[in-house]
C-alpha cells in the first residue's frame, strides 16, 4: 500500500509494523510522523511533540537525524538500538523504520492532518497565568471538538501541542489557551514577548479523544488549568443542533481558587443554551468553595476539592450511556482515569484523552 504525499517528495520511507509493510513519500523539510500523517498513514503518536515517547520506532536502513535532542520523550528511546521519535525525525534518504504496533490508514471519521502557516492575530490575558490567542491560519481547518495541533515557532526550539478552544467544521481562526508553567520555555514566550503578529508553523489536527454527536452518549468532561480547551469545543458543539435536548452534559473544571477561574461566562452561556441538560461545576482545590453557586454566573455551580474527587462525588451512580474526556495536569489526569476505570466503570472505548505530558 503507497500512501502518496506530493510530487515535491524527495525520498521514501518503508514502515515495518505488526500489520505488515507500507510506504510513503517524505521530504527532509518534515518529520516522519508528520510526513507519515499527511500521507494518511496511522503511525502511533499521542502528543506528535517529542513530550510523551508514543511515537518511538527504531531505524532498519537509512540515514535519519534527530531535529531536537532535548525532546523529553528521547529518554523512553534506546538510542544504542537506533531507536529515535518519529516526530523528531528526519530522513536523510530513502530509510526503512520499524514500529512496535500495528500500523493501518486513517479513518474517514479523522480529518486528515497537513501542515499550515499562521499568524497571531488577538492576545488576551485572562488570569496572571493564563492568555487567550488567536491564530489567523493560511486556509481554513476542518477539525473535531477535542483535537489539537503541534504548534512552533521560530523563537523556541520544538513544537508545543494545544487543544483548540473553538468549534467549527471548516474555519480559519483558531482559538487556544495556555497557562503558564514553571520553566516553559514556550509559556515564558508567550507571557514575555508581544506575540501579536508573530508567524507560527502549525501542523494539524491531532487527536482522538473527540466529540462524535453520531454516538449519542451522555458526556463528562474533566478538566484542570488550560486542559478546559478541548472540552469547550465540546460544549460549543453539543449546544448546537440539539444535542442536549436528548442527552445531558457534565462538566468539572478544576482551578486552584475563585480568582484563578476563567471562561466563566462562555460557561454560564452554554448552560443557558442547554436548558439544563449541561451541568458545570468549577472544583476549587486550594480555598473551600465560598458557596454553591459562583457569584456573578449562578448558572455555574461551586464545589471544594481536587477536580477527579469533585467528579467521583457528584457523578456517584450517575454513568449511564456515558463517555468521558479527560484532560490537564499529568497528576490530574491519573487521578480522573482512575476514577473513570474503578469507579464509573466505562468501558476503554468510553474513556477518551491524549497525553501531552
Amino acid at each position: 500500500m503507497v500512501f502518496n504525499r506530493s510530487k515535491l517528495s524527495a525520498m521514501k520511507v518503508t514502515v515495518q509494523s505488526k500489520s505488515g509493510v507500507e510506504t510513503f513519500d517524505g521530504g527532509d523539510d518534515e518529520n516522519l510522523l508528520y510526513a507519515g500523517l499527511r500521507s494518511g498513514l496511522g503511525l502511533p503518536y499521542e502528543c506528535g511533540t517529542g513530550t510523551c515517547g508514543t511515537c518511538r520506532a527504531r531505524v532498519i536502513e537509512g540515514d535519519v537525524s534527530i531535529a531536537w535532542q532535548e525532546a523529553p520523550g528521547l529518554a523512553f528511546v534506546k538510542r544504542d538500538k537506533n531507536e529515535v521519535l518519529l516526530c523528531q525525525a528526519h530522513a536523510r534518504g530513502d530509510c526503512t523504520i520499524r514500529v512496535p504496533t500495528k500500523v493501518e490508514p486513517i479513518g474517514e471519521a479523522l480529518p486528515r492532518p497537513a501542515n499550515f502557516r499562521g499568524t497571531i492575530d488577538r492576545v488576551e490575558r485572562l488570569t496572571h497565568d493564563v492568555v487567550e490567542f488567536d491564530v489567523l491560519l493560511d486556509r481554513p481547518m476542518s477539525f473535531l471538538a477535542g483535537q489539537f495541533v503541534a504548534m512552533s515557532c521560530e523563537d523556541v526550539v520544538g513544537a508545543r501541542a494545544y487543544s483548540m478552544v473553538n468549534y467549527d467544521e471548516s474555519t480559519d481562526r483558531l482559538v487556544f489557551v495556555v497557562k503558564r508553567k514553571p520553566s516553559g520555555r514556550f509559556s515564558d514566550w508567550l507571557f514575555e514577548h508581544n506575540i501579536s503578529g508573530t508567524q507560527l508553523r502549525l501542523f494539524g489536527p491531532l487527536g482522538r479523544a473527540t466529540f462524535r454527536p453520531d454516538e449519542q452518549k451522555n458526556f463528562l468532561c474533566i478538566a484542570g488549568g488550560s486542559g478546559v480547551a478541548g472540552m469547550m469545543a465540546i460544549a460549543a458543539q453539543a449546544t448546537r443542533n440539539g444535542y442536549l435536548e436528548h442527552n445531558t452534559g457534565h462538566i468539572f473544571f478544576g482551578v486552584r481558587t475563585l480568582d484563578d477561574c476563567f471562561y466563566t461566562r462562555e460557561f454560564a452561556d452554554y448552560v443557558r443554551r442547554s436548558n439544563g441538560s449541561l451541568v458545570v461545576t468549577i472544583a476549587l482545590s486550594n480555598e473551600a468553595a465560598p458557596q454553591e453557586r459562583h457569584p456573578d454566573f449562578p448558572e455555574i455551580r461551586l464545589a471544594s476539592g481536587f477536580v477527579h474527587e469533585v467528579a467521583a462525588r457528584e457523578m456517584a451512580g450517575n454513568y449511564e450511556n456515558m463517555v468521558g474526556f479527560v484532560a490537564g495536569p499529568p497528576p490530574m489526569v491519573d487521578g480522573a482515569l482512575r476514577m473513570l476505570i474503578m469507579e464509573a466503570r466505562l468501558p476503554a472505548q468510553f474513556i477518551r484523552y491524549d497525553k501531552f505530558g
